[in-house]
């Protein structure tokens, strides 16, 4: 396969929020699939004071090609003004699901 796949993650501090951020990446197509993780809590500095709050972290699978569109896309819709916004490479895996998350997130 040609196609690069990569887990694009972000968090956010409202469960509800992140089901949303989930399921409408899916409905655009910008993301095959999209996990939740159960709640975490985040610990860093912000406009000079140190904040924990709890939060729920999106994991998205996607390719390289819908990557810019995604970014674009939580952006927009995520509540924060600096939200977490990573990508970690897909070094290998299953071909049929990597095959899936490249059929899922073609542009028709």
């Amino acid at each position: 396969m040609t196609t690069e796949i990569v887990i694009a993650q972000t968090t956010v501090d409202d469960e509800g929020q992140a089901k949303a951020l989930a399921q409408g990446a899916v409905e655009h197509r910008l993301a095959a699939c999209a996990h939740i993780d159960a709640p975490l809590t985040a610990v860093y500095q912000w406009q000079g004071a140190i904040e924990t709050s709890r939060e729920w972290r999106v994991s998205y699978k996607t390719t390289t090609d819908r990557l810019p569109a995604l970014a674009a896309w939580v952006t927009e819709k995520h509540p924060y003004d600096v939200p977490e916004w990573i990508t970690l490479p897909v070094t290998g895996g299953s071909e049929a699901y990597l095959s899936w998350v490249a059929e899922e997130t073609a542009v028709s």
